[in-house]
């Protein structure tokens, strides 16, 4: 956009409208500009006016470049006093309050590269070089002249200084904004609203921060919802985040960390897919050097109401805590599992949380409650119940209950393992439950390669796999799973400054997401050789059947266990406070009014409908296979 001189006649009419300026030569407007349409505002610095832009009542507008359908209305001050990079290079401090895992937030910036950021300080020289790309990234930032985007709108303000505002950002009546950048874009607009004060920060696309949120030092990345007098202090939100009421300190919250309650704090922990029970509670001071330890649950975990936890501590995938624990664990190797405190004991019961409704329900809400509808997309997500890395804990976590059996005494009610006790009496139960887990995951993987083919040969072919793509080890990196391989090459790439700006950053990682389908393959055929004891070329009709008949088997077992679990939502403990003045029939009457039948349940009837599909699909392909000569 040009921008020019004003006008001896645009300059009158503006006087006439009660504005002043320092300097009326440093205000440029475009060709069109109207000066009926600014009022009541105090001109400092450099400010460049766009086209169609209404600005009215703004006690001092300073160093701004203001574009096309831009409204400001009503704002105690918006001004650019000094170079600045707008947020772009804080460096907040996450995981650990005492420092040490510093992340530096940028305006691009993914939960992969927050992840390596925070968790590889053991590797100085791809730390050297990750600060360096982002360093010279913020210093392309720097500058004396802020921007307000195209067509936003910023209305009944306070205080906003030093804020670069991209397209279409909607920001009414907040306190104080200051140091930072709102991401805002046409496709996905950001909305700050009423009472919100936020310094030294970044929001991302899509995001909505409003109802007097406090948020100091902290990265907000797309599709995240803060409100409700939500505080926050060094932490960063990424990806369909939720935070409302509670409070954070030093949290990274990966892609769909939510925390509905009042009560709730969580603190020096790193967390992703997590949902916060009201109450929950974690510390990090042992009383000693200070408050310097941290908490890590993995994707998918939850804490119950009024939970503790003492850190450091580790939570496995998709576990539930509940109690109050007061001693340290290590539960990483153990997914699905609950962990209940009992007389003062950490007590961990594997794999059962395989079968509740809640861990089902959850897999399949977050792909359909993504938020993000910005064309770019910065955190990468995998959705996948059952992964390599899932499925690797989970074979690893049957070989570690296989060990603690074969060592403890028949006379053992528990075993202990990294702070936890275990019931000696449900290790062998608990295996078993884990291979019903990994039965399912591969025959889903082999039936999504073969389903479409109806020749052996091209079936064969399908199943091989590029050794070169094989890693034993998977990392999940706050929301995308990435083999080992893949991740320390990644790391190294960086370290030898091969990958040298933040576009080739999201390049190469874009990249890596584009070989999951075939590395995750990779890995599960070696399983599958391992545990048939051949080649995947090798592998019989006989044995195609057998996985294909394992997984529908276990598929069935396992929907009816979770169909079990639902029932109980149903039963008469869930009907009391139901009819309140009337007998049992009146009772069951208003519970089936509000509640419905279990049977009608949309989950229940949606989970029958898998089962049959599941069913169909193996009596197909097995019939197929049987037919081939």
């Amino acid at each position: 956009m040009n921008f020019r001189n004003l006008t001896s006649e645009e300059l009158n009419p503006l006087k006439n409208n009660g504005c002043t300026a320092e300097d009326w030569n440093k205000i440029k407007v475009s060709e069109r500009f109207n000066p009926e349409l600014v009022r009541n505002v105090n001109l400092g610095g450099e400010v460049f006016i766009g086209e169609n832009v209404l600005i009215h009542d703004v006690k001092l507008l300073s160093n701004y470049r203001i574009e096309n359908n831009v409204v400001l209305k009503n704002i105690s001050s918006i001004t650019v006093t000094e170079e600045t990079t707008f947020g772009n290079g804080t460096e907040i401090s996450v995981l650990n309050e005492g420092g040490g895992r510093e992340l530096v937030i940028y305006d691009k910036l993914s939960s992969q590269i927050a992840y390596m950021m925070v968790t590889c300080r053991h590797d100085s020289d791809f730390i050297k070089s990750l600060f360096g790309i982002i360093k010279n990234y913020s210093a392309s930032k720097k500058s004396k002249i802020g921007k307000i985007g195209e067509s936003s709108s910023v209305k009944n303000c306070g205080i906003i200084k030093n804020v670069w505002i991209e397209n279409s950002a909607n920001i009414e009546g907040i306190t104080n904004l200051t140091e930072g950048t709102i991401r805002s874009s046409k496709d996905d607009p950001v909305k700050v609203g009423n009472g919100v004060l936020a310094k030294h920060f970044i929001i991302q696309s899509g995001s909505s921060i409003v109802d007097g949120a406090l948020l100091d030092k902290c990265f907000v990345g797309q599709g995240v919802k803060i409100g409700k007098q939500y505080s926050a202090e060094n932490c960063a939100f990424f990806s369909n985040c939720e935070g409302f009421h509670g409070e954070a300190v030093s949290v990274f919250a990966g892609p769909y960390t939510v925390t509905h309650h009042k009560s709730t704090l969580l603190i020096a922990a790193m967390f992703s897919f997590y949902n916060a029970g009201s109450g929950s509670n974690q510390s990090n001071h042992m009383y000693k050097l200070g408050p310097l330890h941290q908490g890590i649950l993995e994707r998918g975990s939850k804490t119950g109401s009024f939970s503790y936890m003492l850190w450091p501590s580790r939570v496995g995938a998709f576990s539930v805590v509940i109690g109050k624990h007061y001693t340290n664990f290590d539960a990483s190797e153990f997914p699905f599992s609950y962990i209940n405190e009992e007389d003062g004991k950490s007590v961990l019961t594997p794999a059962m949380n395989l079968f509740t409704v809640g861990t089902k329900r959850d897999s399949q809400k977050w792909p359909s409650r993504d938020k993000r509808k910005d064309p770019l997309k910065f955190d990468i997500l995998h959705f996948d119940l059952f992964s390599p890395y899932i499925v690797g804990k989970i074979v690893d976590g049957s070989h570690r209950m296989k060990e603690l059996l074969e060592k403890a005494s028949r006379d053992q009610e528990y075993v202990t393992y990294n702070g936890l006790h275990i019931k000696r009496l449900l290790l062998k139960t608990c295996t078993k439950y884990y291979e019903m887990a990994v039965k399912i995951y591969i025959g889903h993987e082999v039936l999504k390669r073969i389903s479409e083919e109806n020749d052996i040969n091209k079936i064969k072919s399908l199943l091989k796999y590029d050794t070169e793509l094989y890693s034993e080890k998977w990392v999940d990196a706050a929301g995308m799973f990435i083999s080992k391989k893949d991740y320390d090459a990644f790391i190294e790439s960086i370290s030898k400054k091969k990958i040298d700006s933040i576009e080739k950053l999201i390049n190469e990682l874009h990249k890596l997401n584009d070989k999951y389908v075939e590395s995750s393959w990779a890995w599960c055929a070696k399983l599958i050789e391992h545990r048939f004891n051949l080649k995947i070329d090798d592998i019989s009709k006989e044995q195609l059947v057998q996985i294909l008949i394992e997984w529908r088997d276990n598929s069935i077992k396992l929907n009816n266990m979770i169909l079990k679990d639902a029932e109980k939502e149903f039963d008469q403990v869930s009907k009391i406070g139901f009819g309140l003045d009337g007998n049992d029939r009146e009772r069951d009457k208003d519970f089936e009014f509000v509640r419905g039948k279990f049977d009608d349940n949309k989950f229940v009837v949606e989970l029958r409908k898998e089962s049959g599909i599941i069913s169909e699909n193996a009596v197909k392909m097995i019939d197929f296979i049987n037919s081939l000569s």
